[in-house]
């Protein structure tokens, strides 16, 4: 049996753009956890069968719109702090990069999103621990390298 080829946690990382010319993109520091998912928003349609209007008819469904979200958690790190901030409270979207590092092959999702939570916990005993979502705004670009 041949075994399939997997990542480790840190060659799939969640980069923030800084929105200078030309763009840099950092992963701000302390996530342990973190998840990139994507989304179709779907309209239902029933279809009538034409040569026999008795018989069940059957639903189609169209693309309406896709959507992205990310999220992670993890240590809050000082250094990470006012990166996501300055993102969380910007009226603008923000690029971000998540990057799927396969050795050979990079794969990279570009795409702008707004930071829609932010929360900050602790435990007694415990570290500051950080939770990030981010919702996407607008087409994304995918590119394999």
């Amino acid at each position: 049996m041949a075994q399939p080829q997997t990542m480790r946690f840190g060659k799939f990382r969640v980069l923030l753009g800084n929105g200078a010319t030309p763009e840099v993109f950092t992963a701000p520091c302390g996530f342990t956890s973190r998840s990139f998912s994507r989304s179709k928003e779907l309209t239902d349609v029933t279809v009538p069968d034409c040569d026999d209007p008795d018989a069940p008819s059957h639903v189609a469904r169209d693309v309406r719109s896709l959507s992205s979200s990310i999220s992670g958690s993890g240590i809050l790190a000082k250094s990470a702090l006012p990166v996501w901030e300055k993102a969380f409270e910007s009226t603008e979207s923000v690029n971000c990069r998540v990057e799927m590092d396969w050795g050979a092959t990079k794969i990279t999702y570009e795409q702008r999103f707004h930071i829609s939570s932010m929360e900050l916990t602790a435990d007694d005993g415990a570290r500051v621990q950080l939770s990030i979502q981010m919702e996407s705004d607008g087409a994304f670009k995918r590119t394999e390298a």
